[in-house]
């Protein structure tokens, strides 16, 4: 009789903390089977003359906090970013590179973490969810909200934030004429480790 006390007691809790509470734990990120793009566009009176740029941006490790007061946290390595556009030449890609781990853009030598940390994270739909939280990068800490969902077992969405929020001025060649947009879009595909 004690055990079958028991036993309805845990169903109840369990009903009352939900799935999520009932199966909580922490889980690292699968740095393997993760990925994080970010998209940087052109604009300008000529950017018909230039191109937008693809970089992938390996995930160094985190973990993702299933628990009543969920949590999400990642670090990626700056010095590890690279540009992908491969519609051009090695040469140019190899220029942008430099650009970007410079002191004009990421300034990788001063500052090589990059880094995001939930703060709220609210339901918006079965297996849907905005994830509050702050991007540190370039030596700024910067709130941005995340678009999440759920789908097949990895967490993908996207998020879009100014890069002068954090100190960093978009590229401008010719005075303008083409230019890279504030803005820059982040998509991402997160796998928590089995």
């Amino acid at each position: 009789m004690k055990f079958a006390k028991l036993a309805l007691g845990m169903l109840v809790i369990g009903i009352w903390l939900g799935p999520s509470g009932l199966y909580a734990q922490r889980q690292a990120i699968d740095v393997s089977r993760s990925s994080v793009k970010i998209r940087v566009f052109k604009s300008g009176m000529f950017s018909a003359f230039a191109h937008d740029h693809e970089i992938q941006a390996p995930i160094d490790g985190g973990e993702i906090d299933s628990s009543a007061n969920p949590s999400v946290q990642l670090r990626m390595d700056a010095r590890k970013i690279r540009v992908l556009d491969p519609e051009i030449s090695v040469a140019s890609r190899a220029d942008i590179q430099r650009t970007m781990e410079g002191a004009e853009v990421l300034d990788v030598e001063h500052f090589p973490e990059i880094s995001y940390h939930s703060i709220a994270i609210v339901t918006t739909g079965a297996g849907h969810w905005e994830v509050r939280g702050n991007l540190n990068m370039h030596g700024k800490n910067q709130p941005v909200a995340v678009s999440v969902s759920l789908e097949g077992g990895h967490y993908r969405g996207s998020a879009s934030f100014k890069q002068s929020h954090f100190g960093i001025t978009p590229i401008r060649i010719a005075g303008g004429a083409i230019k890279v947009k504030d803005e820059v879009k982040i998509e991402f595909d997160i796998v928590p480790a089995q």
